[in-house]
């Protein structure tokens, strides 16, 4: 596995270390725009392999369009970056790909996957689709993964197993926890993960001592997002209300134990954050606000080389793009 990633996903230590500390400020290094070649570029993701940049994201007319296609970027060293695909839809009834997500798999090789929508009133239509790359040009063939009409948002890889919370987008509104052992076979493990207000986006991370923890976006009354933790088989789960509303939410925990959440905030004007979570009290507390405002947020995470690579999309300067935000994080304290 990729080591960037490795810092991120999974760290052995106690529960205690596993904590909120904040000691001094984080400090922005750079922030760069990327990408902003289409009407609306959003929704990205980030990854490093074969000592590469990889981002990827979704184009189109607008946030809600039937066109939408994922963009494939590559940088040597995060600066300068070229398209190496352009991924569309391998179906026409499902015309629109959104949220795409990116992760290196076991036998090493890139995994994408996006949804695929049609809101045509009386046509509601939902697919989720992987592909998979060597080198990030050719994607093969895609496989239709999870079930009709449940968005598997995101997929995380903990020791040769893909889990992923597909949540509904007609119909019942429920989040559906799955696994998978090559990510193109996906078996229901929790069938009702949750329930309640609407659950959808959600991240999960695996620590070493096999604990997963689950951070979920809410859209319905009263909107807060849900921090779930389960140990294996990952199928009895405890909840805890974070007071907050967030959008495309990501969770990592740093080597030293913190916690950190990315992904959209409401209160005191709609921005990008970097967030302090603390798994004990349930807390989230803001230590960064990205550049950004408007249409924003869906970030991805990468530590490497002691700084903390942030990709996000924006339209705080207009047109909705795609940019890149180094970050020192403060000492643990």
């Amino acid at each position: 596995m990729n080591r960037a990633v490795l810092a991120l996903c999974v760290v052995a230590l106690p529960v205690a270390a596993c904590a909120a500390g904040r000691g001094g400020k984080a400090e922005l290094v750079e922030v760069r725009k990327i990408w902003d070649r289409a009407p609306h570029s959003a929704f990205t993701d980030l990854v490093r392999f074969k000592d590469r940049w990889f981002c990827v994201f979704r184009e189109g007319q607008g946030h809600v369009s039937h066109d939408g296609k994922i963009r494939v970027i590559a940088s040597d060293r995060g600066k300068a970056w070229t398209s190496t695909a352009l991924v569309e839809t391998p179906d026409p009834g499902v015309p629109d790909l959104r949220d795409p997500k990116i992760n290196v798999t076991p036998d090493g090789r890139m995994m994408l996957i996006a949804g695929a929508a049609n809101r045509n009133k009386g046509q509601a239509r939902h697919r989720t689709y992987a592909w998979f790359s060597s080198d990030g040009k050719g994607w093969g063939e895609p496989v239709a993964i999870g079930e009709p009409n449940l968005w598997l948002w995101r997929v995380t890889w903990h020791k040769a197993t893909a889990y992923g919370v597909g949540y509904g987008r007609v119909g019942e509104r429920i989040a559906r926890l799955y696994r998978s052992t090559d990510g193109r076979t996906f078996q229901v493990l929790v069938p009702r993960l949750f329930d309640q207000a609407y659950p959808n986006e959600t991240s999960l991370l695996f620590l070493a001592d096999e604990r997963c923890y689950a951070l979920l976006r809410r859209d319905a009354k009263p909107f807060t997002a849900q921090l779930g933790v389960a140990r294996p088989p990952y199928t009895r789960w405890t909840w805890k209300d974070l007071g907050v509303r967030i959008g495309g939410p990501l969770l990592a925990c740093l080597p030293d134990g913190r916690f950190i959440a990315a992904g959209r905030r409401y209160d005191g004007g709609v921005r990008t954050s970097l967030m302090w979570l603390d798994t004990e009290k349930g807390t989230l507390a803001e230590f960064l606000r990205l550049p950004s405002g408007g249409d924003t947020s869906y970030p991805g995470l990468l530590l490497h080389e002691g700084l903390l690579w942030v990709s996000y999309y924006s339209s705080h300067e207009g047109k909705t793009s795609i940019y890149l935000a180094k970050v020192r994080l403060p000492e643990a304290g």
